[in-house]
């Protein structure tokens, strides 16, 4: 597995787009949520016809209707869970964010973190100076460059980023239920979802804050 150099998550930089994706827009569907555990998903029925999938015998042009709209649904409720927490604080998923990968990534620069999330940086400034006035976050100086601004979560800061992480664990063990491999599949799954120059760049910050973690312990 390749890692990123250190406070480089991701090699390159990338363009970022005019608007802000986080921006919450008011829902347009209003299905009550539901538990789905891996043995619900294989029991679908299928929108096309078995060999149609592309690059199969019988492939048409017809999109992947149903994967494409669990996704949406399934993302839908996997952040819905922290919404409700975080509306409480007046916060939204752009904080959730932030709070995530400071917590998972002590000492991360703020270029990094506005490379990885693919925001303007109004957006972050705007993010990160409403979590550093709370007192959810707080901003070093760097050891060998003074100039550099390193963030790291509070105690405060950690207790509600772990609070999130551990409704949405909730959810996905739910999910995963008892099938056998389940787990990996869909760890294989995601990972594929992810561009090809970008994966193992990915792979590796995620490793990275795993050790990092269990060292915390």
């Amino acid at each position: 597995m390749v890692e990123p150099p250190e406070g480089r998550p991701f090699a390159g930089r990338v363009s970022h787009a005019p608007h802000d994706p986080f921006a919450k827009a008011p829902p347009l569907v209003t299905i009550r949520p539901k538990y789905v555990n891996m043995a619900d998903v294989t029991a679908l029925p299928a929108s096309r016809t078995a060999g149609a999938e592309p690059g199969r015998p019988g492939a048409t042009d017809e999109p992947i209707w149903d994967v494409i709209e669990l996704l949406f649904f399934a993302y839908r409720d996997f952040v819905g869970d922290p919404d409700e927490v975080l509306a409480k604080f007046g916060f939204g998923r752009a904080h959730h964010r932030v709070l995530h990968f400071v917590n998972r990534h002590p000492g991360m620069k703020v270029a990094d973190l506005l490379e990885l999330l693919r925001i303007t940086k109004q957006s972050l400034g705007r993010v990160l100076r409403e979590l550093v006035e709370q007192g959810y976050v707080v901003q070093k100086a760097g050891e060998n460059d003074r100039r550099q601004r390193l963030l790291h979560v509070t105690s405060k800061g950690e207790a509600l980023a772990m609070r999130l992480a551990k409704l949405q664990t909730e959810r996905i063990l739910r999910a995963l239920g008892d099938t056998p491999g389940a787990h990996e599949a869909v760890r294989r799954f995601l990972a594929a979802m992810i561009e090809p120059k970008q994966r193992q760049a990915v792979l590796g910050l995620i490793a990275r804050a795993d050790r990092i973690r269990r060292l915390r312990r």
